[in-house]
């Protein structure tokens, strides 16, 4: 298998191609506890030419009443390809996200980086450290709004890339299903978001957090792949709503392993899979068997 490409570059590297003409940045903050933390700091200062890309209503499609797709469906292919050629990034377009892993929130420009390659774009790249890296770089804010010219984005559908609430359910054995939450959440300790607690069962718990240091930069392949046992595949990843789960799907391209069908998304996530109460819930920890499964 030939090893991808990364799918990160450095500060140093935005900083010597900013002006590229076909470089597109899209600016990716955001915080769950208050939706519009992103866009007050995007407007107070952002790389500039940056354009900025808001989860609930670029990054997202719409929510449904019954909760099936979870918190935050993947967007129409067609409604996001729209808005990508909106914004100038179109089939020749090199687009680089970033967020600000500095307030714990690094997990949005990942989310970008996905949806871009799940529309077959390939050339997409996380900002490694994000906005804390670019400005100890000595890269400058710019506070000013840039409307590249529009362009047409045609996509090209990576169906590969997503797994199903059934294909979580009718996995094969040798299938790694990771929860990619904090674990307290995974545990049913604590739910602060979604209306059931506890995880899947069988998935094992790989915090998302674990795939950056404490500086906010990515690990490198090797940690990746002993977090993730990269050695044991395929993997489907997921978290609350197919937000933080992107991350843990970049650190196992990073160990080697590409998007696709060894390195699924459920894109639904514990949002989807409580939407039906069928569903079973564990509660607890598997592996020492203290768990309740309901």
């Amino acid at each position: 298998m030939t090893r991808p490409a990364s799918p990160l570059k450095s500060a140093d590297w935005l900083l010597d191609h900013l002006y590229d003409p076909n470089l597109r940045v899209l600016d990716c903050r955001y915080a769950l506890s208050d939706p519009l933390v992103g866009r007050i700091a995007y407007l107070a200062g952002h790389v500039p030419g940056a354009s900025y890309a808001d989860l609930e209503t670029d990054l997202s499609g719409p929510v449904r009443e019954d909760g099936a797709g979870g918190r935050h469906p993947l967007p129409d292919p067609a409604a996001l390809a729209a808005w990508l050629g909106s914004v100038g990034i179109g089939q020749d377009s090199v687009v680089l996200a970033y967020d600000d892993p500095g307030t714990g929130q690094g997990f949005y420009a990942a989310r970008a980086w996905w949806l871009l390659r799940w529309l077959g774009h390939a050339q997409v790249y996380v900002l490694d450290g994000g906005w804390p890296a670019y400005l100890a770089a000595g890269g400058a804010a710019d506070a000013s709004e840039v409307d590249h010219a529009p362009v047409t984005f045609i996509p090209n559908v990576q169906s590969g890339m997503v797994a199903t609430a059934e294909d979580v359910e009718n996995r094969d054995p040798a299938t790694l299903l990771i929860d990619s939450r904090a674990p307290a959440r995974y545990r049913g300790e604590t739910e602060p978001i979604d209306a059931r607690a506890g995880h899947i069962p069988g998935a094992v718990n790989r915090d998302w957090s674990g795939a950056l240091d404490e500086a906010g930069r990515w690990r490198g392949g090797e940690l990746q792949a002993a977090r993730l046992q990269v050695g044991r595949a395929p993997t489907i990843a997921y978290c609350g709503s197919g937000v933080s789960a992107t991350p843990n799907l970049l650190a196992r391209e990073l160990a080697g392993v590409p998007l696709g069908p060894d390195n699924r998304l459920y894109a639904g996530s514990w949002s989807d899979w409580i939407s039906d109460d069928a569903r079973p819930v564990v509660v607890g920890e598997e592996k020492s068997g203290s768990f309740r499964l309901f």
